[in-house]
């Protein structure tokens, strides 16, 4: 296992320690949150958890989690999470995050709007002092507006461009039958500003801007994992 990956199991795991039993948890997307999903389905199959119910985030969570042995609900039965945990594509200090490198930032962030407890977990390449360098912004786009939407950023003097299916041309659609546009801002100096100006455009359905939503971050090292809390989250 490479150093990147071992890092990516240790933010999973010390973020599994705060599943408690008879638990509701939101499960993300993507690599690092796939560590967290098989944690915590190996600690059910070892009696270390019970009566564990989870959200997933995504349509290949939904399959992974079911592989793990995790039971699946959905926020129409249970609309308040007592936990949630995800990846991130960048994060700063501040726990402000870029999310949507895969694509299912639209239900991550209704999960994590939707949770007591939002805990991002991620190795140290994402975390960064400059957010939105070196990554474009995901924005996920009604296909019907999507030419509207992308004049409008345009206009902004943003390059959008339409995720496509890897190694073809086709649309990449998400779990909700949306598109995706990645614009590349550049450094987002005032993320809050720049998330309420792209949700006035009509069509634009969500950034990945994930702000305000975690209460900690764990950061997987090559020797450890580092912890970063939100100023009010009490030490637990």
């Amino acid at each position: 296992m490479s150093w990147v990956e071992d890092a990516k199991r240790r933010s999973a795991e010390a973020a599994a320690k705060h599943v408690e039993n008879g638990s509701i948890i939101g499960l993300g997307s993507g690599s690092t949150a796939m560590h967290f999903v098989h944690i915590v389905g190996s600690h059910l199959r070892s009696g270390k958890l019970e009566d564990i119910l989870g959200v997933p985030t995504s349509q290949r969570t939904a399959a992974e989690a079911k592989e793990a042995g995790i039971a699946l609900t959905s926020l129409d039965e249970h609309p308040r999470l007592d936990l949630s945990v995800d990846g991130a594509d960048q994060i700063n200090e501040e726990l402000e995050a870029i999310k949507g490198g895969g694509g299912a930032l639209l239900r991550e962030k209704v999960v994590a709007s939707a949770s007591e407890m939002y805990i991002i977990i991620v190795d140290e390449r994402k975390l960064t002092s400059r957010l939105g360098e070196g990554f474009p912004l995901p924005i996920e786009v009604l296909p019907f507006s999507l030419g509207a939407v992308k004049r409008r950023l345009e206009g902004m003097k943003v390059r959008a461009s339409l995720r496509t299916i890897k190694g073809t041309a086709e649309p990449f659609v998400t779990d909700n039958g949306n598109y995706i546009l990645d614009a590349d801002f550049g450094y987002i100096a005032e993320p809050r500003a720049l998330d309420g100006l792209l949700k006035e455009i009509p069509g634009l359905l969500e950034t990945g801007l994930f702000l305000d939503y975690a209460n900690m971050a764990y950061v997987g090292t090559p020797k450890g994992v580092r912890e970063i809390r939100s100023p009010g989250e009490k030490s637990r």
